[in-house]
């Protein structure tokens, strides 16, 4: 046990090894909190966009444009969209963390975009029409009654997005941005332990994910209540 204890005291305390953790982990959540914003934004308007195009010919073209971006962005490795951003668009980032959000960001709202058109569509469409009726416009009835049903039909599925955006995350190191897997690898180098920081690495990320899977949780009831369940 002592020889545990003081092989975690050389790998984590000895030289500040743990202040790159810290580090690293402030990194990650920043990146996965505003890439979650850029891709539920772009997944919104891509989504709405698409709902308005449907049988009308003239929002043809805006329906071509959605197809290709999420047709284009899922069918491309996240790994490899992050590198073509660093090394060929964002050449001048050099810390790599604006790059990261923005790829991270745009990948996400490929998949986000389907999500909630898949919950506006099973919203009943006599309800727009409904809406319409009583005097609403269709950005009304859109933001007021369509989007509030869709997104408690989807709110499951849009978590595990969350999560899953969380742990893409890991492979922001590839374009130098000092995250939690990239700090822990250096740790591994820097001292010699492939254990440690690894296993600690597991338990940071199991445990930021039970986290986020118990707030889930409990916004789905706070829903349910509201919807007097």
């Amino acid at each position: 046990m002592n020889a545990w204890l003081d092989k975690l005291y050389k790998t984590f305390i000895v030289d500040d090894n743990y202040m790159m953790l810290v580090k690293g982990f402030g990194n990650t959540l920043l990146i996965t909190l505003c890439a979650l914003l850029i891709g539920i934004v772009i997944g919104s308007v891509i989504a709405i966009s698409k709902y308005y195009a449907e049988g009308n010919k003239k929002l043809r073209i805006v329906n071509v444009i959605c197809d290709i971006y999420t047709t284009a962005i899922r069918g491309i490795p996240v790994t490899v969209l992050l590198m073509i951003f660093y090394f060929v668009i964002f050449v001048s980032d050099t810390t790599g963390i604006t790059t990261a959000i923005i790829a991270f960001g745009i990948n996400s709202g490929a998949y986000m975009a389907e999500l909630i058109r898949s919950g506006i569509n099973a919203v009943d469409k006599g309800q727009m029409e409904a809406a319409r009726s009583l005097g609403m416009s269709k950005g009304q009835a859109m933001a007021k009654i369509i989007l509030p049903q869709a997104v408690k039909n989807i709110l499951p599925a849009i978590g595990n997005e969350c999560i899953a955006l969380l742990k893409e995350t890991s492979v922001a190191g590839y374009v130098t941005v000092v995250d939690l897997t990239r700090a822990a690898n250096l740790i591994r180098t820097n001292t010699n332990d492939a254990v440690n920081p690894l296993i600690l690495l597991a338990l940071i990320y199991l445990v930021l994910v039970v986290i986020m899977t118990k707030l889930l949780a409990v916004f789905e009831r706070r829903l349910r209540k509201s919807d007097g369940r």
